[in-house]
């Protein structure tokens, strides 16, 4: 255990947001444990930047059972980094997990059955040390469970005490409809709804986001930065020790086109006119819709992280820069918003955050 002391002007900067209607704020950027947090990563580097986060008002953290490598190591590196430097802030932490994604295996060990979820639950407050979790997610709609089975876990869950509030992940519009429906009718509202959004994939703009609003659900994005596309780490190709050198299961080499290319210099000069870097704008460019509550980043490092919070000093767009954004955008074949089906939707989640 090491002497680690929280900065006392670590509220000083961060803007929050209340969450939907509910009477919680989320801090506007969240951290992410998809990557970097689990048994194959440095750990002293991972809980710096855990450190780094609270320090500058990241209060939120976003996990998931399966998150590593290897699946479950993240939450469990997670629980280590909160026995060693945060006794005492507890209350001061909004820590997330989510379940439905293939974890163990066998037939129970997967998908979104009520079997699946409570033994999911138990296991990762196990792995963090935690009593309860403060948002607790179906990780996906698995085409396959009904989703009455899995919101009624997700709302006994809540009533047994092992989570807070409840949202949901990637679930298509029909299936999130019922499920924020059926939730409302018992009284335990979604709080929050948790999706892909950025500038290079912005299918939720056309039924997710508008529906989370109707039913007063926060909404949440992940991957904003197109995993990394949408900084200057490829605006002159693949580097080596980039994530799609390495050609990880999420970003290959060749979804690094050169049309994306293009799209990214285009953006990253409409960024230094603004003073930021090509991250930080596509953060805030997120940002910009107020139905938006928080953006999650992950981070391989601290500067890295130090970055991405700068966007918070330059949220506003003046209606020219958005406009021009816009025509950038819609020049390009890749990134226009079309209608995803049913089938298409679930199969493109499957494997997916």
């Amino acid at each position: 255990m090491d002497n680690y002391q929280p900065a006392t002007g670590r509220y000083d900067q961060m803007k929050d947001k209340y969450c939907g209607k509910s009477g919680l704020q989320l801090p506007l950027i969240s951290l992410g444990l998809w990557h970097n947090f689990g048994s194959v990563d440095d750990f002293a580097v991972a809980a710096d930047m855990i450190k780094y986060a609270f320090d500058h008002g990241i209060t939120h953290f976003d996990l998931a059972n399966n998150y590593g490598p290897v699946p479950g190591s993240a939450e469990a590196n997670f629980g280590r980094i909160l026995k060693e430097n945060f006794h005492g802030y507890r209350d001061e932490m909004i820590i997330s997990s989510k379940a439905g994604h293939d974890m163990w295996a066998g037939p129970y060990g997967g998908n979104s059955s009520r079997k699946n979820l409570m033994a999911s639950i138990d296991k990762s407050l196990r792995r963090t040390g935690l009593e309860y979790f403060d948002i607790f997610y179906s990780h996906r709609y698995d085409g396959v469970t009904p989703v009455e089975e899995t919101i009624q876990t997700l709302i006994d869950i809540v009533r047994q005490g092992k989570a807070l509030y409840i949202g949901i992940s990637k679930y298509p519009p029909r299936q999130a409809r019922f499920a924020y429906e059926m939730m409302a009718k018992a009284g335990v509202p979604c709080l929050i709804s948790q999706y892909r959004y950025s500038m290079f994939d912005r299918a939720v703009e056309a039924e997710n986001l508008p529906l989370a609003a109707e039913y007063g659900s926060g909404f949440i994005a992940f991957s904003p930065l197109a995993q990394g596309l949408l900084t200057d780490r490829y605006l002159n190709g693949v580097p080596e020790g980039s994530r799609a050198a390495r050609s990880s299961t999420f970003l290959q080499r060749s979804q690094v086109t050169p049309e994306k290319v293009e799209v990214a210099r285009q953006l990253n000069e409409i960024a230094r006119r603004r003073g930021q870097t090509l991250a930080e704008m596509a953060l805030a460019w997120v940002l910009r819709d107020e139905r938006m509550t928080s953006v999650i980043v992950g981070a391989s490092s601290v500067n890295q992280l130090a970055d991405n919070l700068q966007a918070l000093n330059h949220l506003e767009f003046i209606a020219e820069e958005l406009n021009e954004i816009e025509q950038i955008l819609s020049s390009y074949k890749f990134l226009k918003r079309k209608t995803i089906n049913r089938e298409i939707f679930i199969n493109a989640l499957r494997f997916c955050a």
